[in-house]
């Protein structure tokens, strides 16, 4: 890390403004932060020079504040660490709050440093002012407002042990996001005199030694995590082991250390013979030889209501949250199980509405608590007709697969978990590549690191948090629809900044519309029915057709882009290693009703062969 000397000559000693700017930097550095994405504005010139004039500080320039946001999240989602976010006054803080809202959700670090203009001119119609108080609700798991900047070291210290405690609540005992809302009388930009008229003349003038020995104790917060007693934890495990026929849902998971956490849900799996139902958005597909005893066709087998009866389970272990499987959560719904779920974070995580306890901890920590066990017969004949069951599936879709189209949008989730070099991250885009990679995602070794934004579930920043994912780990893959992608084409305004050294390759299906509203009923709500225009009228507002030349619009970017033929065009390209920079779009033009069939024709497939 950087002297404190070199940090603090670069501030104008005499304007508080850019003392508390600087201070505010070295205290987050020591902090553990290392990044921070800042969208221009007047009002936050203080931070912005600060910070980016920090040199242990990677500084990235993003002009739309909710593509900063998301490429912020991204970062702070792939590093682990926390992630500052810095705008101005005004409606730029609230461009912000859809990311804040799938931090708080998926449990991402993100410091938003929101600049505000002083109290004397809120509520009097000054420009670019709004009320930013607790502007994100309830949603950050901090907040507060700091005072206008003063060079007494009461106030120095407050913004010290503010942002000391924001960070330690930004990861523990559960990530998520903090707000800081900072006001700024003027002047703004940096100085060696400061306006007598702007400042009380009883402030305290520091030098750079007092400032030095201000910032000198500060150290990273010290981790922390959620536990149940093991004590309970044992009484958990005793209890899972009087059911004969028990499952394991191991549902989306992000872990900083993801062959660990495969690895602890296959020493679970072994310890209580149970089947794993692994979601293709957790670690357990792609490090598959950890657990012998996954599932991965359970949406398809589940569709055949023989199968569904014969492998009704007695208990459930619900490893997060639930799959996106409309099926999975269909089928468990009515049968309101006995649920044991292993979650982190204080919310409530059963959808289902179960019989439900709630062990708030981790999957590696709570395998801590398993001990030696015995299984029984019973176990063993459950587990194996699981097992059947799934290698009987894989066959027939397999088969069913060969008989689709080339350019079957389905086919590229495959074709990805197949063909990517190892340990290569992945961002997923909601709606149907979320559901694709968790029907079609094949079991492998290769180790890709699954990223998603599966908090609130929406489209939001999908092109901006794939990009701040790249941003950390220096290159990424990204797959994602039409819609998804041209809801956030403004990520491509930051894509220069991060790819200059890192790269990103878009893989689009692009089936010209909103693919997942094809399997609603909606869609065939006219045809039941015989209602006139009804048709045009799912056309227009919800396929929501764009028509886009994706083409010109990477042209007007300077992406390079790619037409596919087809969907097997994508193995040669995605087996070589990954650009040293740069972002390309890979393009598949797709057709969403023909592969809404087909895709209903791929999962009936293994009914047809029980």
């Amino acid at each position: 890390m950087a002297d404190s000397s070199s940090v603090f000559d670069t501030a104008a000693l005499s304007n508080p403004n850019s003392v508390w700017g600087a201070v505010a930097a070295d205290v987050l550095v020591r902090l553990g932060v290392r990044a921070a994405v800042i969208s221009p504005g007047s009002r936050s010139t203080p931070l912005a020079f600060a910070f980016a004039r920090h040199p242990d500080l990677e500084c990235l320039p993003v002009l739309d504040e909710r593509s900063a946001g998301f490429l912020a999240l991204g970062w702070a989602r792939s590093s682990g660490a926390p992630v500052a976010l810095v705008c101005t006054s005004g409606t730029a803080a609230a461009n912000y709050y859809p990311a804040v809202i799938e931090a708080r959700e998926s449990g991402a670090p993100l410091l938003v440093l929101t600049a505000d203009r002083p109290p004397e001119m809120r509520h009097c119609h000054a420009g670019q002012t709004i009320d930013q108080l607790k502007i994100y609700g309830d949603h950050p798991v901090f907040q507060a407002e700091l005072s206008t900047p003063s060079m007494a070291p009461s106030r120095l210290r407050h913004l010290r042990q503010t942002l000391v405690h924001a960070c330690r609540c930004s990861l523990y005992p559960f990530p998520g996001p903090v707000h800081l809302n900072m006001p700024f009388r003027d002047p703004l930009a940096p100085s060696t005199a400061s306006a007598p008229h702007e400042f009380d003349a009883a402030q305290v003038r520091l030098d750079r030694i007092a400032l030095e020995k201000l910032v000198g104790g500060v150290r990273p917060p010290v981790p922390s995590a959620p536990a149940v007693s093991p004590s309970s934890a044992r009484a958990a495990v005793r209890a899972l082991r009087r059911f004969k026929r028990g499952v394991i849902i191991a549902g989306p998971a992000q872990p900083g250390d993801a062959k660990a956490y495969a690895r602890a849900v296959g020493r679970i799996s072994k310890s209580l013979g149970w089947p794993v139902l692994a979601d293709g958005l957790g670690p357990v597909r792609n490090h598959a030889s950890l657990n012998p005893n996954f599932v991965t066709r359970y949406s398809a087998i589940l569709r055949e209501p023989d199968a569904a009866r014969r492998l009704r389970p007695d208990c459930v272990l619900l490893l997060g949250t639930y799959p996106a499987s409309k099926t999975l959560r269909e089928w468990l719904e009515p049968l309101d199980l006995p649920t044991w779920t292993l979650h982190p974070a204080p919310d409530n995580p059963d959808a289902l509405h179960g019989k439900t306890t709630v062990l708030n901890t981790t999957v590696e920590a709570f395998v801590k608590s398993l001990g030696a066990g015995k299984l029984n017969l019973p176990q063993r004949e459950y587990l194996s007709a699981w097992l059947n069951d799934e290698q009987a599936a894989t066959a027939a879709i397999e088969r069913a697969m060969r008989r689709t189209g080339k350019s079957f949008e389905s086919r590229v989730a495959a074709i990805l978990s197949k063909s990517l070099p190892p340990g290569t991250p992945v961002f997923v885009a909601n709606s149907m590549p979320v559901r694709d990679v968790d029907f079609f995602w094949k079991p492998n070794d290769r180790g890709a690191r699954m990223f998603f934004n599966r908090g609130a579930n929406g489209i939001d920043g999908t092109l901006s948090t794939a990009l701040g994912i790249t941003a950390h780990a220096g290159s990424a893959v990204l797959l994602t629809g039409d819609l998804a992608l041209l809801h956030d084409v403004n990520g491509f305004l930051a894509a220069k900044a991060v790819t200059a050294n890192a790269h990103l390759t878009i893989v689009l299906l692009n089936n010209n519309g909103g693919g997942i509203f094809e399997s609603l009923p909606v869609a065939r709500l006219g045809a039941a029915t015989g209602a006139a225009g009804h048709d045009d009228l799912f056309e227009k507002f919800f396929a929501t057709p764009q028509a886009i030349d994706f083409s010109k619009l990477a042209a007007a970017y300077g992406v390079d882009y790619h037409r596919l033929p087809d969907s097997a065009a994508l193995r040669p390209i995605l087996r070589k290693k990954l650009p040293a920079s740069g972002i390309r779009l890979l393009e598949l033009r797709c057709d969403r009703k023909r592969d809404r069939e087909e895709r209903g024709i791929v999962l009936d497939s293994p009914a047809s062969d029980m």
